[in-house]
């Protein structure tokens, strides 16, 4: 049994996302599967992270310019974003980090559920290849910021480590 609860005060963002590394690497011990890799991640990043709404997979398969919804907690989701299309496209597009502090002002954002007003997405690229986006919602404009990418780049890093077995 994991105990989830950080150690750290969210609002030491370097601290709080040191020890969720810490965590995902307990959890992802001896496991390599990508789906369930993203599933307990899913559920630390929401569990832990304040003021989510959402966290989630999308992953592009093979051969096509489609994101599939993957593990994810949260409402229900859009099943599939096309490349280039909303925070999570674009991400792929750019094969970078997007984050937008208000995604009412971002061209094109994707509504999957209204209460979302700030996103956070890092693209999965592992040996030059997007795999798919980890996406992250808030109901909260503005509530991710560097630390947080840098915190979940690195958490997006440990993920993309654990697939390699």
């Amino acid at each position: 049994m994991f105990d989830l609860t950080p150690t750290v005060d969210p609002a030491d963002k370097p601290g709080f996302y040191r020890d969720l590394d810490q965590q995902l690497a307990s959890l992802f011990e001896g496991e390599h599967d990508p789906i369930a890799n993203a599933a307990n991640m899913s559920a630390l990043l929401y569990l832990a992270m304040p003021e989510l709404n959402w966290a989630g997979f999308y992953f592009l398969p093979e051969g096509t310019d489609v994101l599939v919804v993957g593990p994810f907690q949260g409402k229900p989701a859009c099943v599939r974003i096309p490349i280039g299309k909303g925070v999570c496209g674009t991400a792929v597009a750019k094969r970078e980090t997007v984050l937008v502090p208000d995604v009412h002002a971002f061209p094109g954002h994707i509504a999957c559920d209204a209460a979302s007003q700030s996103e956070l997405v890092v693209p999965l690229i592992r040996d030059g290849k997007v795999l798919g986006v980890l996406d992250l919602d808030s109901p909260r404009a503005g509530r991710f910021d560097a630390d947080d990418q840098a915190g979940v780049e690195r958490l997006v890093a440990r993920y993309l480590a654990s697939l390699l077995g």
